[in-house]
């Protein structure tokens, strides 16, 4: 499968471009994510830490 990939993939022209434009693509995502993360307040942090154990909302249910 991945040889019949292979063979028209390299009859694009430029289409050894596309792995790093995805491979950078990916990286810049997750270094902006940090990024974001570290420069999160703490009381944020524990704000939303404690959502799943907060019992004043009320869930949504379909039954």
């Amino acid at each position: 499968m991945f040889k019949f990939i292979k063979q028209y993939a390299e009859k694009i022209n430029h289409a050894e471009i596309y792995p790093m434009v995805s491979l950078l693509i990916f990286f810049l995502f997750f270094v902006v994510l940090l990024v974001m993360v570290k420069r999160m307040s703490k009381d944020r942090v524990k704000e939303l830490s404690n959502i799943p154990l907060d019992n004043d909302t009320i869930p949504h249910s379909t039954l």
